[in-house]
């Protein structure tokens, strides 16, 4: 994804990109269409300046509407009280003129906000699961993961991080006892409940069959009640309970997963990218519910937004080693762009080459104080423009002049490009 979007920010021509990853639509976009109710609606700039931006709209609008109820209110009661009397019936006719001719602005309506909840676990132990000594892997011709110590407490939000095939999904099938280590120790407490999600999860589901059906096979002497009351709060309500998930989009039959998941009231989660198939609002309220879960946590996902927001430590699995990374996202992006190649454990490490004398190092060159000073201040002044540009961009009235909004996306974008060479000249002065 770090690669894909450092490409995509070269790329000279046009993008147009469907993505539920809003960090990546922050870094990539210039633009936002929003398709709502039938519409489709332009904003300028990233989906965190779309998100401002239609706050905003939609809290103008509902002010606009509230004072257009109460003109009508008041024109619609000149017109009944007068429209009989000859003195007033002009000014009557008047005021029915301009009750026609009011736009009719729509009030705001409050879109469903999709909120889910992690059943507090059974029970609660401090130490649940632990790995010593371990390692992991297919057989001694596939050993992927070496020496590894790895111990999970109530409470912990773990993020594991690693390039593709590094060992990640194997290090949490370890975890889960789906396999067992090669060598070495996995301690698991005996109230320890997991609960494991990874692709094979989805595609277990049974087709044919609704969300009662395989919510009832894990509680067969439940009430139907009980078990829609559930469903509807993972977004099943009413007779959606009833529906086979054949026809089921993606993040449906995921939604599902997770619901059946959630129901067997896990003191360990195991997730192994439980968001591939998860919609922007979906994701959101799934980060709410992890972060409001009392039991341990082990998530692998591409999505740097939910792991921010969910994780508070981080290990990296490369190289055959799982070790925890001092760092957050941003520093482990730049951990993955300093690497000289693949780190994947399943190919053979490139041989040692003999080591070669470090070259004595340069005196620092000498700052121009003039061309330092002309930097800073270009520097300041496309800074300054590029704030102008948001502000007019964070007014809803601009969206009026679609021509006007597309030329200040334009602008705001050339000033992103110069700001960004101008802030890599001015480092370059330091070096």
């Amino acid at each position: 994804v770090v690669w894909m979007e450092e490409w995509l920010k070269r790329y000279p021509g046009t993008l147009l990109v469907i993505s539920h990853d809003r960090e990546f639509l922050d870094n990539v976009t210039t633009h936002i269409l929003h398709l709502h109710d039938g519409t489709a609606k332009l904003y300028a700039g990233n989906y965190t300046d779309f998100e401002r931006q239609r706050a905003e709209h939609l809290r103008q609008q509902q002010i606009a509407h509230q004072k257009e109820q109460v003109e009508r209110a008041h024109l619609q009661s000149f017109i009944d009280r007068f429209k009989a009397k000859a003195s007033k019936a002009r000014q009557a006719q008047s005021r029915m003129k301009r009750l026609a001719k009011l736009a009719g602005t729509e009030a705001v309506r409050a879109e469903r906000s999709l909120h889910i909840t992690l059943p507090e676990p059974l029970k609660l132990p401090n130490s649940l699961l632990s790995l010593h000594d371990a390692d992991c892997g297919y057989g001694a011709a596939a050993r992927i993961l070496a020496n590894v110590n790895f111990g999970l407490e109530a409470g912990d939000r773990i993020g594991l991080l690693g390039p593709n095939g590094a060992g990640k999904s194997t290090l949490v099938k370890t975890l889960v006892g789906e396999l067992a280590p090669m060598t070495g120790e996995r301690k698991a407490h005996p109230d320890l409940r997991i609960g494991y999600f990874a692709q094979h999860t989805v595609e277990s589901l049974v087709f044919g069959s609704t969300p009662l059906d395989h919510l009832r096979k894990l509680a067969p002497d439940v009430a139907n009640q009980e078990l829609r009351d559930f469903l509807g709060r993972w977004n099943f309500p009413g007779e959606r309970a009833f529906e086979v998930i054949d026809t089921f989009s993606g993040g449906e039959k995921a939604r599902l997963a997770l619901a059946l998941l959630a129901y067997r009231r896990p003191n360990v989660l195991l997730l192994d990218e439980p968001t591939n198939h998860l919609d922007l609002d979906m994701r959101e309220a799934l980060a709410e519910a992890l972060s409001d879960f009392d039991g341990a946590i082990v998530m692998v996902s591409h999505d740097r937004h939910l792991i921010g927001l969910v994780c508070d430590e981080y290990w990296r699995v490369a190289g055959g080693k799982v070790e925890p990374f001092d760092g957050d996202l941003d520093e482990y992006a730049a951990w993955l762009r300093s690497r000289p190649g693949s780190d994947n454990p399943k190919t053979p490490a490139p041989k040692a080459q003999p080591a070669i004398a470090a070259a004595p190092a340069r005196p620092a060159a000498k700052v121009n104080p003039h061309k330092l000073q002309k930097a800073e201040a270009l520097v300041a002044e496309l800074e300054a423009k590029l704030a102008g540009i948001d502000t007019q961009l964070a007014d809803p009235k601009v969206y009026v002049d679609a021509a006007r909004v597309a030329g200040l996306g334009r602008e705001q974008a050339s000033l992103r490009t110069q700001l960004e060479a101008a802030e890599a000249g001015l480092l370059a002065m330091y070096d």
